[in-house]
């Protein structure tokens, strides 16, 4: 056995944050389509979703 210590970070220590959203139900059911269909849990998914729209959004 390892005598490393585990380490473990306080809750929002990790660069997350929590938010509420309000989402439409049938987009929410997609979400949650995608998510069982791809093996992610919804929250993996809404951020892969997210982080790929800021980072390709073209505002003109």
């Amino acid at each position: 056995m390892s005598n490393e210590p585990l380490v473990i970070k306080r809750r929002g220590e990790d660069g997350s944050k929590i938010i509420t959203v309000r989402i439409k139900e049938d987009i929410l059911a997609q979400l949650d389509k995608i998510a069982s269909d791809s093996n992610y849990s919804r929250n993996e998914l809404i951020n892969i979703i997210l982080r790929h729209g800021v980072e390709n959004i073209e505002i003109k």
